[in-house]
């Protein structure tokens, strides 16, 4: 029997930052994938372009209810009973569009479950489990987070959401005791088809984003801003005083 040294669970894996992800994963040696999404069908066709990629790599699929807490419970129940994870990455997501948000409060209330609420419930579920092992659950934010912004404050607002939770489960189980690390990751803009509708110049590839993600998620670091560069790029903008940021049109 293979000798599966890493159990990784991708939520959301079929995004292109988590695809990414899972690509430099599987070039490793003694992985176990278990890749859990909405779409049955694009997780099959992930996983089969990942066991070509890592052909000694072991990857199985799940799906799941995103939006249901049952569903997310059942779902880490499940996956646990099978083994535990070494590390989990959450990070689905979408980028709604702040204008519909502002007139559709359903649009708004999807947007806000999708990328807050339910980052933090998959999270809070395998945090659960691991709490008493140890292993690491990454969540992937956003620069958004950082400071509500015009241009996409909803958006801005669950990640906020993600980033005090984190925050907040970083300090109890550092009370605890627990060798369980929490990552949280604040992507700045990213080329990937979800902003394949906003200017290209400027958006990080890919392919490094989720090499910041593997690796940072490695070395357990609190915080991984993905590039870097918007650490220093956000740090300016959350300290400056409300009379300039206001006038801001960002």
């Amino acid at each position: 029997m293979q000798d599966l040294q890493q159990r990784i669970v991708i939520i959301g894996a079929t995004s292109s930052i988590a695809e990414h992800c899972a690509r430099l994963w599987v070039a490793g040696r003694g992985v176990a994938l278990t890749l859990v999404g909405r779409d049955a069908a694009r997780l099959e066709r992930v996983a089969a372009d990942l066991r070509v990629r890592g052909p000694g790599a072991a990857v199985t699929v799940r799906s799941a209810d995103f939006s249901d807490p049952r569903s997310i419970r059942a779902l880490a129940d499940a996956v646990v009973r099978e083994g535990m994870p070494t590390q989990v990455l959450i990070a689905h997501g979408s980028l709604p569009d702040q204008q519909q948000c502002q007139r559709d409060l359903e649009a708004a209330s999807e947007a806000l479950d999708v990328n807050g609420v339910s980052p933090v419930l998959f999270a809070e579920a395998f945090a659960g489990h691991m709490e008493a092992v140890g292993g690491t659950i990454t969540i992937i934010g956003s620069v958004a987070g950082d400071r509500g912004r015009r241009s996409n404050y909803v958006y801005g607002a669950a990640k906020g959401l993600v980033t005090r939770y984190a925050q907040g489960l970083q300090h109890r189980l550092a009370g605890s005791g627990s060798r369980l690390k929490v990552v949280l990751v604040k992507p700045g803009p990213t080329a990937t088809p979800m902003t394949a509708h906003l200017p290209q110049r400027g958006l990080a590839p890919v392919e490094s984003v989720a090499r910041l993600i593997v690796d940072g998620s490695r070395a357990g670091k609190p915080v991984v801003y993905a590039p870097g560069k918007w650490a220093l790029i956000m740090m300016v903008i959350r300290h400056l005083p409300a009379v300039v940021f206001n006038k801001m049109n960002i």
